[in-house]
């Protein structure tokens, strides 16, 4: 489960929660409750699903996932879809996995290394990716067990941390929050949503930009999560998918709504601001400590989520090679420095670029996967 929520809980849960709002405005937060409600039930069938189908790979671990259940559950006539699942899960993992957090990890250590002293951006960005890609080599090469033993320290501690650093924000603006939620609704089924400078923006907007990155966030139905739950010590498949279910909870009903309420309970959301400065300006306004103090924690937040959401993806897109080329482990070890050579070119895309290219591959990468779910329902 932790290594499932480290890949899940990153930027999303600050950046992407933070860019929807701005650009849907409060009616996103709604949309993404209702991606997370119906998350749930996607997450709990995918689960079941691959600890029904799994399998022990050649090294007597078990192996599970999309390519595994549309390969045994559907037929051998649809292994074309196992691997086309398998090729786009790759691909994935260098869009939502690594190049989308590293690129936030360097604009957020710059934006902050920027208000204390003059900074050179591009030797900086060219830090970040150094650090960032030694950290995730000495993890990953460890293999799952390892990936494991780091989330399942680091996750609860970083999703602790920023939940109770979102609910002083809150609770310091409470007198507020009747507004806020009806903010939230109106925004969700008006044609214009509140706030004067977002008079354009439509109801389709709102549920746009939440539903994306409510599943951005949560990766229900994407076909992710159930990888990593095949690995699980568990007889039961149903047991596995109620666990999993949990995922989705913590990750957009807990995290998310959390940074949602935070950023439009102090009004950052119309600053004209994008991304984590959002949530960055909304941590400054609602927490009783100095500007500096409010955004070295949000950044130690981000940092940490969004080095685990790399730790987990690598493990993904592992299992995907895997399947494709037959259990050949050289392939998948040297697979390994490719993904952590992918680490240095994330710092230097734009902040659109990456967010672009990982919402392409998510929506290609869950298309094979619902197939599988919805033709295996029975």
């Amino acid at each position: 489960v932790c290594t499932a929520l480290a890949a899940t809980v990153g930027t999303g849960n600050i950046a992407g929660v933070a860019g929807a709002i701005a650009i849907g405005g409060p009616g996103a937060v709604f949309w993404m409750w209702v991606s997370a409600l119906l998350g749930m039930a996607t997450k709990y069938s995918e689960v079941v699903l691959s600890i029904k189908f799994r399998e022990r790979n050649k090294n007597g671990d078990w192996v599970g996932g999309p390519m595994y259940y549309i390969e045994k559950g559907l037929g051998r006539n649809w292994k074309w879809l196992s691997v086309l699942f398998c090729i786009l899960g790759a691909l994935a993992s260098f869009g939502i996995g690594n190049m989308t957090q590293v690129n936030t990890i360097a604009g957020t250590i710059n934006a902050a290394a920027m208000r204390f002293t003059e900074t050179n951006e591009l030797a900086l960005r060219i830090g970040v990716g150094v650090a960032v890609a030694v950290l995730v080599a000495l993890v990953s090469l460890g293999g799952i067990k390892r990936i494991g033993k780091v989330t399942e320290l680091i996750v609860p501690i970083m999703s602790v941390l920023y939940i109770v650093a979102s609910l002083v924000v809150i609770f310091a603006n409470i007198g507020n929050i009747g507004t806020v939620f009806g903010m939230i609704f109106k925004g969700a089924f008006n044609f214009r949503a509140a706030g004067g400078g977002f008079l354009g923006i439509t109801i389709a907007t709102a549920m746009k930009k939440g539903i994306s990155r409510g599943i951005f966030s949560n990766e229900a139905g994407l076909g992710s999560a159930p990888i990593a739950a095949a690995a699980a010590q568990v007889q039961e498949p149903a047991k596995q998918g109620l666990v999993s279910m949990m995922g989705t909870i913590i990750d957009t009903l807990v995290i998310c709504t959390m940074t949602g309420l935070s950023i439009v309970i102090t009004g950052t959301w119309d600053m004209g601001l994008e991304g984590v400065a959002v949530t960055t300006k909304a941590f400054q306004l609602g927490l009783p400590l100095p500007d500096m103090v409010c955004s070295f924690i949000l950044m130690i937040c981000l940092i940490f989520f969004a080095f685990t959401t790399i730790l987990g993806w690598d493990y993904y897109s592992e299992k995907c090679l895997e399947y494709l080329s037959g259990g050949n482990m050289k392939l998948v070890k040297g697979y390994r420095w490719v993904y952590i050579l992918a680490i240095f070119i994330g710092p230097f895309m734009t902040v659109k670029a990456v967010w672009t290219i990982a919402d392409i591959f998510n929506g290609l990468m869950a298309i094979p996967n619902l197939i599988a779910v919805v033709a295996l329902s029975g």
